[in-house]
């Protein structure tokens, strides 16, 4: 059961309501909900494919360490400029009352999304391609994963390749969710179904405090570029498949600094960007996972 502190939380939902104003997001969407963050993403990718994955991200590796030995700067860590450009495409959804985002807020979300995967040396420049409004109550509000809603959606919406970025902002309250998103694996198989769909009140300044700082879709984009959660397998076995984040027993909640699950493998990487903190508490990929990550996007998406 989660727990957290009634007062605090009221008083920062009358905060939240407060900011709205200045947000973007109208006022009549706002709903109180407890500060916990859940996130869609859980099932990992099948046995075949991550071995397949492990392969395609040690050869990645290989090739990077090669680069730096070489002094060749294509490798984005030794040369901002050899970033991909990933054009994003913004499907908002609405039900005709709820879900409209102006462009302000838009245009600061990706901001966010550029300053997290920039500052981490993740090989990626996204760029807002398109937006698109679609009044819809039963996408809006049912989108959710596996659902008729959400495949509906996705066949009448997304555009572009592999390397195309499409956004579904919807209302996931029904669930308690935040988001949820495609690996870049799985674009072969179900290409109508790649992107991230998310919290429209996620956005910065939005009205889900603790969540509204924009880190819902660097959490999940993250998922698109090929990351699993850090708390992936808990203790045991490979965990999220990245060497250098310590192993979590289970997600995080609020920002518990020196948070210790696993004995022996350090304290828990609460402040990345794929555990379950809030959002004023996330600040990092690790190298390991910047690797894992382009050298997906490489293989998967051409980038």
């Amino acid at each position: 059961m989660v727990r957290f502190n009634l007062p605090t939380f009221f008083a920062a939902t009358a905060a939240a309501v407060a900011a709205l104003s200045t947000s973007g997001v109208s006022a009549a969407s706002f709903e109180m909900r407890a500060p916990t963050r859940k996130c869609g993403t859980t099932s990992p990718l099948s046995p075949a494919l991550e071995a397949e994955a492990a392969k395609v991200v040690e050869a990645h590796r290989l090739a990077l360490e090669a680069a730096r030995a070489s002094g060749n700067a294509t490798d984005y860590r030794l040369n901002a400029a050899a970033a991909s450009s990933i054009p994003v495409v913004w499907n908002i959804i609405t039900d005709g009352s709820n879900g409209a985002l102006s462009s302000s807020a838009i245009n600061g979300q990706i901001n966010v999304l550029n300053n997290d995967y920039a500052n981490s040396g993740m090989p990626y420049r996204f760029s807002l391609s398109s937006t698109k409004t679609t009044v819809n109550s039963n996408w809006f509000k049912n989108a959710f994963p596996g659902t008729s809603a959400e495949s509906a959606m996705k066949n009448a919406l997304r555009t572009g390749g592999a390397s195309t970025l499409n956004l579904y902002s919807v209302d996931l309250s029904a669930q308690g969710l935040l988001g949820y998103a495609t690996f870049p694996s799985d674009y072969s198989s179900k290409p109508k179904f790649d992107g991230v769909v998310f919290e429209y009140r996620s956005v910065p300044g939005g009205s889900l405090a603790p969540y509204n700082q924009g880190r819902t879709l660097t959490h999940e984009v993250g998922h698109w570029v090929g990351l699993y959660h850090t708390f992936q397998g808990g203790c045991s076995g490979a965990g999220d498949s990245v060497s250098d984040t310590a192993p979590e027993a289970s997600p995080a909640s609020g920002c518990p600094t020196g948070r210790d699950t696993c004995s022996g493998g350090g304290v828990d990487p609460i402040t990345n960007y794929m555990d379950y903190s809030d959002d004023g508490c996330m600040n990092n990929f690790t190298g390991g996972q910047v690797t894992r990550a382009s050298g997906l996007t490489r293989q998967y998406r051409g980038v």
